[in-house]
């Protein structure tokens, strides 16, 4: 009885671990936060339309698709890794 139960958990232990793995993946980066981005460039004084709230905006843009490309980067080198060294 207990030699079966042993190998069965040890599955629900990878199991659980390779499944929060996967819910965790498409999250997006928190290295910015959550802030708004509206919110942050109105905070810094720009009003909306204006160039500098436009530029505020797309900095925005570009350091969140750089810390999403980051994580990606990150988890298939990981990957990569476990595959290549069992």
């Amino acid at each position: 009885m207990f030699k079966t139960s042993g190998p069965r958990l040890l599955a629900a232990v990878v199991l659980a671990i390779a499944l929060s793995a996967c819910s965790a993946r498409y999250q997006t980066p928190t290295a910015m936060g959550n802030d708004d981005d509206d919110a942050v460039c109105q905070s810094r004084g720009y009003a909306q339309g204006s160039p500098e709230y436009v530029a505020c905006r797309k900095d925005r843009d570009v350091q969140r698709n750089a810390a999403i490309a980051r994580a990606d980067r990150s988890q298939r080198n990981l990957g990569e890794y476990m595959l290549n060294h069992p």
